[in-house]
Parts: C-alpha cells; sequence; structure tokens
C-alpha cells in the first residue's frame, strides 16, 4: 500500500466539512484497518412527524405513561421500538 497523506488540522467543523467533501479518505485512512469507536453522547437522528390517532388510544397511552413516569411520546417510540423488533425476529 502506498503511504498515507497526513490530515491536516482543520480550524473549525465547517473547514473540515468542506476538506472531506473533495478528498478521498482512502488517501488519509487505512481502510483495511478499521477502528472500533464509541460514541456515548451521539443521539439517534429524529424526524419531527404528525401522527393522527384515535382520542381513545392517545388517552389509553397518556395513562400508561402517566403510570410509567415517562413522556407518552417517549413511550410511544419504545412501543413501536418493540414491535419492529417482534416482526424483524419473524421475518
Amino acid at each position: 500500500m502506498s503511504k498515507l497523506k497526513p490530515i491536516p488540522h482543520f480550524k473549525n467543523e465547517d473547514e473540515e466539512a468542506a476538506f472531506w467533501a473533495v478528498h478521498d479518505t482512502t488517501k488519509y485512512f487505512d481502510t483495511s484497518k478499521p477502528l472500533r469507536i464509541e460514541l456515548p453522547n451521539l443521539r439517534p437522528t429524529t424526524k419531527t412527524i404528525t401522527l393522527r390517532l384515535p382520542v381513545m388510544l392517545l388517552y389509553k397511552l397518556k395513562r400508561i405513561a402517566n403510570k410509567k413516569d415517562v413522556p407518552y411520546q417517549s413511550l410511544l417510540k419504545v412501543f413501536l421500538d418493540e414491535k419492529l423488533q417482534e416482526r424483524t425476529m419473524k421475518a
């Protein structure tokens, strides 16, 4: 493998993003030896959606969330994730 180029120092994130947008990373990193990194503070990207629910379903969700002392929207995400996990296990 040819010698890797040194990664320049960047003044800020915008400068770094502009650099990587036009440069091939394989000339700066040894891709045959991937690194395992942990990003404990990274949160998944979210997208706001509009969801119409029957009023009684929303009341039930809020009542369960209140008993668990969690926001109902967070509980809804947990329920959706659990159901999707079940579906992917069956598929």
